[in-house]
């Protein structure tokens, strides 16, 4: 992106920022489970964790707030089949549509189970996506979030896994680059977990690049790497930032400072997404990070900064059901360039806990990530 082609965003014109969301989102049923595992033996059925219960009382909280009135409504679409074999296998595809026709199955690892006609709702999912992006793509809104389940980054080409079943940023970004002439693309993931499914897609790519701030070791246990930097004539376009269990404000915006933001200015992306997981939260069951709600407000204003205001997120995990609201609604307050009436009623203790301040050991993380720039 040239100086010139940047700018300020308007935070005086919510207008230009657009919301999706879908009902039927919370229709995508995960079944009982304990936790992430199926019932059964000694585990007592419980909800699957992955469930409707953060993006309803998300959507419930901009509601209330008076914020949704001011935002460009959305709507979903299904993903075609044309679109989704763009990243996945047909016979992948083929699977999933096969299971969704009967009782329903998992999409591929055993801790991604949807139900009867999941494959509809996991189209639609994809589909907003696809939406979501390509308003931006096209100058249509310069800023759009979008409440999308299931989520999609852990999906790779031939199976879903962690909760997701298909690869929705990436079907997305295939769809902009074939329909709306955009040609480099960013991925910025700040879920807790490594955003394994989008580095797999886009591994060989020079025309994507995936940046993954997470969680090290977390999940996949043995995935997002310093060391993973792509492969082929995609080198250099993949860029992972592993931090350590505990990190907070300050470990993330100095991996930003240090490492995102530099790797985004020499890249030049036309267009930037962020794969929006809110499970890198103090209060996750996730994870073991500390950000709290004016985390991710930073966080989203670095990035409107560096693209000049052309944002495209995309949600994807998040799963405290009291304290993702808070965090979804200041990414969105950020991106309309206003603040509700809203206040986050744990903003004040989650900024006294331990682990807020950069420490030495979080440092060295993101200079060694920063060093493959």
């Amino acid at each position: 992106m040239s100086d010139g082609e940047q700018r300020r965003p308007d935070v005086s014109d919510g207008g230009r920022t657009g919301w999706l969301f879908e009902e039927r989102y919370l229709w995508h049923d995960t079944g009982t489970a304990a936790g992430l595992l199926a019932a059964g033996g000694w585990l007592e059925p419980l909800s699957h964790v992955e469930s409707p219960a953060t993006k309803r009382r998300l959507q419930s909280l901009l509601a209330v707030s008076g914020l949704l009135d001011e935002l460009v409504a959305l709507r979903a679409r299904q993903a075609t089949t044309e679109e989704l074999l763009a990243v996945h296998t047909s016979e992948y595809v083929d699977r999933i549509e096969t299971l969704s026709a009967e009782a329903g199955g998992d999409a591929g690892d055993g801790t991604t189970p949807f139900g009867r006609g999941g494959a509809s709702i996991a189209r639609l999912s994809a589909g907003g996506a696809i939406v979501a992006v390509e308003a931006v793509a096209t100058g249509s809104l310069d800023r759009v979030y979008a409440l999308v389940r299931p989520p999609g980054h852990h999906a790779l080409p031939d199976r879903g896994m962690g909760f997701c079943t298909f690869n929705n940023i990436a079907i997305a970004i295939r769809h902009v680059q074939r329909a709306c002439g955009v040609d480099r693309v960013a991925v910025v993931d700040w879920d807790v977990h490594h955003g394994n499914g989008t580095q797999a897609i886009f591994y060989e790519d020079p025309s994507v690049l995936t940046i993954s701030v997470h969680q090290d070791g977390c999940y996949p246990v043995d995935s997002g790497h310093v060391h993973e930097r792509g492969a082929g004539a995609g080198l250099g376009a993949n860029l992972n930032v592993p931090l350590p269990a505990g990190s907070g404000h300050g470990a993330y915006m100095a991996a930003f400072e240090r490492a995102v933001v530099p790797a985004l200015e020499r890249f030049a992306p036309d267009l930037v997404v962020i794969a929006s997981g809110f499970d890198a939260n103090a209060y996750d069951p996730m994870g073991r990070m500390q950000l709290h709600s004016d985390s991710y407000r930073e966080l989203t204003r670095v990035l409107l900064d560096v693209t000049g205001g052309r944002l495209a997120a995309i949600h994807e995990g998040g799963y405290s059901e009291f304290y993702v609201p808070f965090c979804g609604l200041a990414v969105v307050e950020t991106l309309a360039g206003r603040r509700t009436a809203v206040s986050d009623p744990y903003l004040e203790e989650t900024r006294l806990m331990a682990g807020q301040e950069l420490t030495e050991a979080q440092r060295l993380a993101i200079d060694a990530a920063a060093a493959g720039l």
